[in-house]
């Protein structure tokens, strides 16, 4: 029995080996449905209702083209608030009291600071008004009075492409620290008194303004002109007469003999 059982073992391990192992086959790869590709820019094609369309991250209304280039900044003023103000936000158009120091962005070389004038005073000049330097007019937008920043002004917001030589070359970038110290309203025209406003920073007095030919000194009258006294009109002098030459002798009469 023993052997017989050994024998079917046998055969049966036999037939196993003898057939091929079937392989499951794959299963057809079923299609997905094609999804519209994204733009790039995200913008959302022009005509629609909902029109959104962003150029170089700037959004666009409705009736504007839209251009898929990339977008340059030429210029621009750069500054870090180094210390928030307590004070109110300072008014637009009205007298700026700062204390600054400027650096030139190029070599750090400092060229003017409020507390190397005489006093120590800061500076105090009509924001908006175009007495300083463009990037100064815009620097502090959204400050406080009590507030410090850096600034960073390219050349084409500070003394341009001539600069201010020799203090300052020509096509300087300028770095500057300033600090709000009194924002108050504008003084009326003609008040008397009050520390000259410099034109720009970096100038002590600032530049001279441009004298008026007609304008009288201030302080002094206005000259009269007085019209010069009529004159009695030349009278032309009588010509010369050529002078009457003396009588010739009177001729002999020939028909008297002589005496």
């Amino acid at each position: 029995m023993k052997r017989i059982a050994l024998v079917l073992a046998c055969v049966a391990s036999l037939s196993m080996a003898q057939t091929p192992a079937t392989t499951p086959a794959p299963k057809p790869a079923t299609a997905k449905p094609a999804v519209a590709a994204k733009s790039s820019t995200g913008a959302k094609p022009a005509g629609t209702a909902s029109h959104a369309a962003v150029a170089g991250g700037i959004k666009l209304p409705p009736g504007i083209p839209v251009y898929h280039r990339l977008l340059k900044t030429a210029f621009a003023l750069k500054y870090q608030d180094i210390e928030i103000g307590t004070g109110p936000v300072a008014e637009p158009m009205k007298l700026y009291h700062v204390k600054y120091t400027g650096w030139l962005a190029a070599d750090g070389k400092k060229f003017d600071a409020s507390d190397d004038h005489p006093g120590k005073e800061p500076i105090t000049f009509p924001q908006g008004r175009g007495r300083v330097i463009p990037g100064w007019d815009q620097a502090f937008e959204g400050m406080k009075i009590g507030g410090k920043r850096r600034l960073f002004i390219p050349y084409q917001l500070a003394y341009g492409a001539t600069g201010r030589p020799p203090v300052i070359p020509a096509k300087s970038d300028l770095i500057f620290d300033i600090e709000l110290v009194d924002v108050t309203d504008m003084p009326p025209p003609g008040a008397p008194g009050g520390r000259p406003m410099p034109q720009r920073p970096g100038a002590p007095g600032g530049l001279p303004k441009p004298m008026n030919p007609a304008a009288p000194p201030a302080g002094t009258a206005p000259a009269t002109s007085t019209p010069p006294a009529a004159t009695a009109p030349a009278t032309t002098p009588p010509t010369p007469q050529p002078p009457t030459p003396p009588p010739a002798d009177k001729p002999a009469n020939p028909a008297q003999p002589p005496q």
